[in-house]
């Protein structure tokens, strides 16, 4: 189901994250067009973010779907709990079929009231208890992870907004409530392109690349995240130019550049150890998979 996630983690969301005006437009689009909105980006680049920061700046109901490679459409409908029911069976006896049935993150995205009938337990519900009549945002993070039959899978439930479930007698239908395009469910899509999806299921998205963050954005981002705990400028700056030298020679190997996610690791490395002397060499090659052997051309005497 997802563990609750506090008001507190989505607050920072809405404080530290700042999207950029393409992809606000890219949300508007997509909730005026009911679509799902598809990023794509470097892993770290702040995909996922977006979503939390919609929902912590909108006060909307959240919910999050981190794919595997188990995963399936079918899980973020319902899943039936067999190995409950086979419990019963051995000792209280078998309940009624919807007795065993678990809504998925679509489902109480959809319909709350219905899935709340069904389960005692929302997902983030330490959140979505406060706003229970807002809309809802969904994110399902890295879909390219997925069962390859996935997307295509989602196809009609997210297109038509509604879908049946079987295992409940005489088969339960799961329609959005919500009728206004601005109180829908705004469905986030991330991907980080280790495989492509399927052209029917980007053909039904609205879809954004993410580039990589300027070395201005990266500052900002750095003062928005540690405020007043910040590192010097003289240690950002030599930072930006240890992460700017690993992605240049990733790109030369063909290799994975390092991220934004990596770039504040290696600042919050700083901070908390409380030694601005650290072995920048080492913490770059460490954070950022920079070569042991490569030559540093950023060094400036460490």
């Amino acid at each position: 189901m997802g563990k609750a996630m506090t008001e507190g983690p989505l607050e920072r969301a809405g404080r530290h994250y700042r999207p950029s005006e393409e992809l606000l437009l890219a949300v508007k689009i997509a909730r005026a067009a009911e679509r799902p909105l598809l990023l794509y980006g470097e892993p770290g680049s702040g995909k996922s973010s977006l979503a939390r920061y919609i929902a912590a700046t909108g006060r909307c109901r959240y919910y999050e779907l981190v794919t595997t490679a188990r995963t399936q459409a079918a899980d973020l409908l319902w899943s039936f709990d067999s190995v409950r029911r086979l419990g019963d069976a051995q000792h209280e006896g078998v309940g009624k079929n919807s007795d065993y049935v678990v809504p998925g993150m679509l489902w109480w995205a959809f319909d709350r009231d219905s899935a709340g009938k069904l389960s005692a337990q929302e997902p983030f519900s330490e959140w979505n208890s406060g706003v229970p009549d807002a809309p809802a945002v969904l994110l399902i993070d890295e879909i390219d992870k997925a069962d390859p039959d996935m997307p295509n899978g989602l196809l009609t439930p997210l297109a038509d907004r509604r879908f049946t479930v079987p295992d409940i007698d005489g088969g339960h239908k799961v329609q959005e409530r919500a009728r206004k395009p601005e109180a829908r469910c705004l469905v986030v899509v991330t991907s980080n392109r280790e495989r492509d999806l399927p052209p029917a299921f980007e053909r039904r998205c609205v879809v954004l690349r993410l580039p990589g963050h300027t070395d201005e954005e990266l500052r900002d981002i750095v003062k928005r995240h540690f405020g007043t705990t910040a590192p010097p400028p003289d240690l950002i700056e030599d930072l930006l130019r240890r992460l700017r030298s690993a992605i240049e020679i990733a790109g030369q190997k063909s290799r994975r550049a390092p991220s934004t996610a990596e770039f504040l690791d290696a600042v919050r490395a700083c901070v908390q150890s409380g030694d601005v002397a650290l072995n920048r060499n080492l913490l770059a090659k460490m954070i950022f998979n920079k070569d042991p052997e490569e030559p540093d051309r950023t060094a400036v005497g460490r």
